[in-house]
């Protein structure tokens, strides 16, 4: 397994599982915790079998007379191929606080709060939600592009008919893989490239003989699958048969 294939699985965030900072000084948006604790499992299988989480400390901290922080540290550790990971993050909530209308709020959930911060830091260090934490999510075509991810991952594949220059659909291509999944990224990349004006680094990365795999049936079903991911993509499929190496080497 490459170093980052479970980072391409998780990376994409469902915008059905994306919230807007609040309470903050700060705005931003971030995954909500309960699909990441789903994510997990998708990945790692049941808590307490395939991944979990323990409290290694927590405290109160007083920051003024009216201000106290709840501080939480927490290991998270997880298998992955028969393999143990662990790492530890820290995550904190405010528990007292003076409201805008000078109001002292008591957050009783303050220490729950903290651990899941830590939780979602620590997934994150993983690749869970990595476009939000990478700052993708800022841009409005991404998070277009990342709909359509998911749509398509909760609509079962459906057969393509087209001509047979189009015929590129997802037949014979085991869409459950780790494989599967770093294609379904490269899909997202290429939409990405388009619409950001980047037309020449898709066409490099898609004919790129180091994209695909080695063996050439393999690779055949491979770039009919990202194909297919494409089929909503006219004109970036336009763009990408328009500059094969086949037809420039025909037009010079």
């Amino acid at each position: 397994m490459s170093n980052k294939a479970l980072w391409h699985r998780v990376c994409v965030t469902d915008p059905q599982a994306v919230k807007p900072i609040t309470g903050k000084q700060y705005s931003g948006n971030s995954p909500k915790p309960y699909w990441i604790v789903e994510r997990l499992t998708d990945e790692f299988g049941p808590c307490g079998i395939g991944w979990g989480f323990s409290i290694l400390n927590e405290r109160m901290e007083r920051l003024s007379d009216t201000d106290v922080l709840h501080v939480a540290l927490v290991r998270f550790w997880y298998m992955l191929e028969g393999k143990r990971g662990e790492l530890e993050q820290i995550g904190q909530t405010k528990a007292t606080y003076l409201s805008s209308k000078d109001r002292l709020i008591v957050d009783e959930d303050a220490p729950k709060k903290s651990v899941t911060d830590a939780l979602v830091k620590c997934a994150s260090y993983l690749g869970f939600a990595g476009d939000i934490f990478s700052g993708r999510w800022d841009d409005s075509k991404y998070v277009a592009s990342a709909a359509k991810e998911w749509e398509a991952r909760r609509t079962p594949a459906k057969q393509v008919t087209a001509t047979p220059t189009d015929q590129m659909g997802m037949d014979g291509f085991d869409q459950a893989t780790e494989r599967a999944a770093e294609l379904r990224e490269l899909a997202l990349y290429l939409i990405d490239a388009h619409q950001n004006g980047k037309d020449l680094d898709a066409v490099k990365v898609f004919y790129a003989p180091d994209t695909w795999s080695a063996d050439n049936p393999t690779a055949t079903d491979e770039q009919k699958y990202v194909w297919g991911l494409l089929r909503a993509e006219s004109k970036l499929r336009s763009m990408l048969k328009a500059n094969s190496p086949h037809k420039l080497k025909e037009a010079a």
